[in-house]
């Protein structure tokens, strides 16, 4: 994916959409030498983004994970400005709900290896709004063959419509899905995600237009057969 952002832009009839672009800044500043070496994580590109008063709060319960975490971030010298935490992030947020500034980013994205991951980010999400009405929340979920994973966006719409909270829905796909085109007696073949999204309850007001400028742009870019597209609604 990040390569064809990098290198596909040939393929653009026009030019590139400003949320690319601010992306594609982001991968040059963690790459100075050129060329993609580095591939920066969500904790990172946060971190890259904070202004001076800003704090970073970042949670990972896995034991492997948790170290390699907190070693790249020492490396920062961040000082106490980003804290991470070895806990259940699901457990630990409303501790910091609201935050002082009473403005801020909440931003979820579990493995979902655990069904009840889902239940869990619609609990969490429920206890935000409740502690802290004003902030921005951010969902990321896996479009896959599970139940939970399509009543998940609507569940949150809900959440966000019982706050009188307005959010926006988006969704991107780069090919044909595990279960599309199969013919009779064909075995299914694993071949990874192809097709996830994004809840976002309070979004900033420039971004449902930002996104109908980039999305089409990142299949352009990033789709490999027919069945490449994307989803985008408002509420």
């Amino acid at each position: 994916g990040l390569l064809a952002l990098m290198r596909n832009k040939s393929k653009l009839a026009g030019p590139m959409a400003d949320l690319l672009l601010d992306y594609r800044r982001v991968l040059d500043h963690f790459n100075p030498s050129g060329g993609l070496l580095n591939y920066p994580g969500s904790p990172f590109i946060a971190q890259h983004l904070l202004r001076e008063q800003d704090k970073l709060k970042l949670f990972e319960m896995h034991p492997t994970d948790i170290r390699s975490l907190q070693t790249q971030v020492d490396a920062l010298k961040a000082g106490r400005q980003v804290m991470v935490m070895h806990e259940d992030g699901f457990n630990g947020l409303p501790k910091f709900l609201p935050p002082p500034t009473r403005r801020g980013l909440v931003f979820i994205d579990p493995s979902y290896e655990i069904k009840l991951d889902y239940e869990r980010v619609v609990v969490a999400v429920s206890i935000g709004l409740k502690r802290f009405a004003t902030g921005t929340y951010v969902v990321w979920y896996p479009i896959i063959p599970r139940p939970q994973a399509h009543s998940l966006p609507r569940h949150l719409t809900n959440l966000a419509r019982q706050a009188d909270k307005p959010w926006l829905h988006a969704t991107l796909r780069i090919r044909t899905g595990a279960r599309d085109g199969v013919e009779a007696g064909e075995s299914l073949k694993p071949i990874g995600l192809v097709d996830s999204g994004v809840i976002v309850i309070n979004p900033p007001f420039t971004l449902y237009e930002q996104l109908q400028q980039a999305l089409p742009q990142m299949v352009q870019l990033m789709g490999q057969d027919h069945l490449a597209g994307f989803q985008l609604t408002q509420g």
